[in-house]
């Protein structure tokens, strides 16, 4: 969330920027729950005050009459006290209920508008003209079964068998290894999140109805690896020699997809349970974009050593995710559709979601202060699978990459 005294003290400022993500804030609410904050915190602080000198005229006083009345007058206070404490928690989860609806400001750098002004920023590989549709070489190979899926559960599920399954657990080895190889943890990771892991990555509220929920019970399943990787350090005070804290883990991810009904239903581009390699960081505020390229390159030099084509695109303001400050999708060439699809997204997310879940390190004058967390697909599986037969199959015959034969352990797939 963004820190409740910049948002004032630069309200002008604030107010111009999230229009460019279209969020209309209500400075003067923000500035009415503030100020009633700090006037019962002020309260608070004198009616402390007033139970201190109580208790020191307490320890003075000789008859029963004088001790009896300051008993009164420190009941008086604890009630006041009480009631003061209750008007607290209101008005601060009143004020935090504001703030969470409230997206982060887009970096200075990300161009203004929407979807039409995202930039190419590089591009590597040509783009091969291999009329191959990846959604159609499932059907005839049998190896994907969208029939098999709706009958397990519903739409937009799919069961896969055979090669198909090997190849990805491929693809899942191969890319741990990478990362680890550039010095991430890999963690084992729970599926199922509470609510407040979710809020803390700013998934919740504003996006509940793309998630799964245990009815009954404060459980919803994963979106993205994300959220439990970064939940991790929830509530952690860390010292600033423990940054950068590199994370990465494989996961399967979970979403409705409200609001896609309809959108890409052939072959796997978009399904409701798909595959994920994520990779996270939580670094000194300083070393943000530098971080930033990192993620990028390590996504890339996967695509790179899997001779995928691939562009690196920067969001616009009206296209940034709503926890993300600056995004950068990697977009692979899938020859079935002639264009090139978003296959990684990485961002910088500034103090955004440390505050939101109250990560903190100590800096060198041992002064508390929020780090910067930053995330990106490296890579989507399902999707990766696809650039794969689209890219290298030649005469029904998939070409496994170099790169990928020692995780697979065959030069090709017959499809």
């Amino acid at each position: 969330m963004l820190n409740v005294d910049y948002i004032i003290d630069n309200a002008s400022e604030v107010v111009e920027k999230l229009k460019f993500k279209d969020f209309d804030i209500d400075i003067e609410e923000i500035k009415k729950c503030s100020q009633s904050r700090k006037k019962i915190i002020r309260i608070k602080e004198d009616l402390a005050s007033q139970k201190n000198q109580i208790s020191d005229k307490f320890k003075n006083v000789k008859t029963d009459k004088d001790k009896n009345k300051l008993r009164v007058e420190s009941q008086n206070i604890e009630k006041l006290i009480s009631e003061n404490k209750e008007k607290l928690e209101s008005v601060e989860s009143q004020l935090r209920e504001i703030l969470l609806q409230i997206p982060n400001i887009p970096d200075q750098s990300v161009p203004v508008g929407d979807q039409s002004k995202n930039q190419i920023l590089k591009s590597w590989g040509s783009p091969v003209d291999n009329n191959i549709d990846h959604s159609e070489f499932f059907e005839e190979s049998l190896m994907i079964d969208s029939e098999a899926g709706v009958n397990l559960a519903k739409s937009r599920f799919t069961v896969i068998r055979g090669d198909l399954v090997k190849l990805q657990r491929a693809l899942i080895s191969f890319m741990l290894d990478s990362h680890l190889h550039s010095g991430y943890i890999e963690y084992y990771l729970p599926y199922l999140v509470n609510s407040d892991a979710l809020t803390g990555t700013g998934q919740l509220p504003k996006f509940k109805d793309d998630l799964f929920t245990i009815e009954g019970e404060d459980l919803y399943l994963i979106p993205t690896g994300e959220v439990p990787l970064t939940g991790l350090y929830k509530n952690k005070i860390l010292n600033i020699d423990d940054l950068p804290i590199k994370m990465t883990s494989h996961t399967p991810c979970f979403r409705s997809e409200a609001g896609s009904y309809g959108k890409d239903t052939k072959g796997i581009i978009r399904q409701h349970q798909f595959e994920k390699v994520e990779i996270v960081q939580i670094v000194n505020p300083v070393e943000a974009e530098e971080t930033l390229e990192n993620i990028l390159q390590s996504a890339e030099s996967i695509l790179e050593r899997l001779a995928l084509p691939y562009q690196r695109v920067l969001l616009a303001s009206g296209d940034t995710g709503f926890s993300a400050s600056k995004t950068v999708d990697i977009e692979v060439w899938l020859p079935g559709q002639k264009t090139y699809r978003e296959i990684s997204s990485c961002s910088i997310f500034t103090d955004f979601q440390s505050r939101r879940l109250n990560i903190k390190y100590k800096d060198k004058d041992n002064k508390k202060c929020f780090p910067f967390t930053l995330n990106g697909s490296a890579l989507a599986i399902g999707r990766t699978l696809i650039a794969l037969i689209e890219n290298h199959t030649k005469d029904n015959l998939l070409h496994i990459p170099e790169a990928l034969r020692p995780f697979f352990g065959a030069d090709v797939i017959k499809l």
